[in-house]
């Protein structure tokens, strides 16, 4: 690696990579122009301003975050042997926290290779490379997972918006192997067909698994569960799995509905089960109206603030959203509802629910703060990684 172009720190601008943090943002970088004409993504040697040496990273003049550190070891090569010791520190994790080969396996940053992702399925595995840097070692990345996994297929789900940012194309494609129709995804007690060349993401959210097993703990049989934003069925299928006497499963996609019901299918719980398409803030205000009352409501929104400019509108959004469902839970019931957004902090969006229970007059008590499930590690110098929040509460 004695070869790599030099990338130098800013003089006075070391305090955040000295810390820990694995990104180096364009501002702490000291001009050059050799270093301007890189192709994004190439790998460039880390220096402080006098010339010490700080490790490896990917580097892409054209963002914000320029360089992505990959290794504070300067002199270790960045090659198919690197990713593949990646993989198999990943995999030994994964293997302790779950019993069964369906988790993410890598988590970008926080498992030591920024920007990428690989969720597993059984033997089939999705990559997503949301960086220049990470794109650029998709091939080597594609051969250590055939070398530490051999799965029969390995999906690239490259069409993330982050890519646009990176000046890449949007792309979804089989890399290796054959796919002859949809995956069967094991989680909590139920079954999902899953499309892993369509729908949102790699295919699933294993983020909310945890956060979906404990409200299932919850139904007791005869009660009634109404998941907002189900998505694929992911909190509804537990909990008609654990007993749930009725589940209403709401989303504005078809196809997304189409994929609760084959999943309540193959789970055996079709009968209790059913579906409505629909905006979420339409139908709950219209399950109000009609009287509509459940023992559980589940709300997992989309991420209402994109961006900082949208904090204001997706605060707003997240108190509304509680106000709606917080009139539909019966007496003593429960109440689960989630953030994706990171730019939110913990703090901002658990004052955005409760200011929506005060307006839809509840009370009760937070039984659960909680986050994303083990899977998704959250690297310990990067807090913007720990973008999943999530509230659990019993209303009066």
């Amino acid at each position: 690696m004695t070869d790599l172009p030099i990338l130098k720190l800013a003089p006075g601008r070391e305090a955040r990579v000295v810390s820990g943090h694995p990104w180096i943002y364009s501002n702490e970088v000291a001009g050059d122009a050799a270093l301007q004409a890189l192709e994004p993504g190439s790998l460039v040697a880390v220096q402080f301003a006098d010339g010490r040496k700080i490790g490896i990273a990917s580097y892409n003049a054209k963002t914000l975050i320029a360089g992505r550190i990959l290794t504070r070891d300067p002199e270790q090569s960045i090659d198919r042997a690197f990713i593949e010791g990646k993989l198999r520190a990943s995999l030994a994790l994964r293997e302790t926290l779950f019993d069964q080969p369906f988790y993410r396996l890598i988590h970008a940053e926080a498992d030591g290779l920024p920007a990428t992702v690989v969720d597993r399925f059984g033997d089939v595995c999705v990559v997503q490379a949301n960086a220049a840097g990470s794109d650029r070692l998709l091939e080597p990345l594609l051969d250590a997972l055939e070398t530490v996994l051999q799965p029969r297929a390995i999906v690239a789900r490259n069409d993330s918006s982050a890519r646009e940012m990176e000046g890449l194309p949007e792309t979804s494609y089989l890399a290796r192997g054959a796919l002859d129709g949809p995956v069967i995804l094991h989680e909590n007690g139920a079954q999902f067909p899953i499309e892993l060349l369509g729908g949102q993401k790699t295919g699933w959210f294993y983020d909310q698994r945890q956060n979906r097993a404990f409200m299932a703990g919850l139904v007791r049989p005869a009660q009634s569960v109404l998941d907002v934003y189900t998505y694929a069925g992911g909190f509804a299928l537990p909990c008609a799995v654990a007993g749930a006497a009725s589940v209403l499963a709401v989303d504005r996609s078809e196809p997304a509905l189409a994929l609760v019901a084959r999943a309540a299918k193959a789970s055996g719980v079709a009968d209790r089960v059913s579906t409505r398409r629909g905006d979420a803030f339409t139908v709950l205000e219209d399950l109000a109206k009609r009287g509509e009352r459940f023992d559980v409501v589940i709300t997992d929104p989309p991420a209402f603030i994109k961006s900082r400019k949208d904090m204001n509108q997706g605060l707003k959004a997240y108190a509304k959203l509680a106000r709606l469902a917080a009139a539909l839970v019966k007496p003593g019931g429960f109440f689960f509802t989630a953030s994706c957004s990171y730019n939110a902090s913990g703090g901002d969006f658990s004052a955005a629910v409760l200011r929506g229970l005060a307006d839809a007059k509840r009370s009760g008590r937070i039984l659960r703060y909680s986050g994303a499930a083990p899977d998704h590690p959250v690297h310990p110098f990067l807090p913007e990684t720990a973008y999943l929040k999530a509230l659990t509460l019993q209303l009066d």
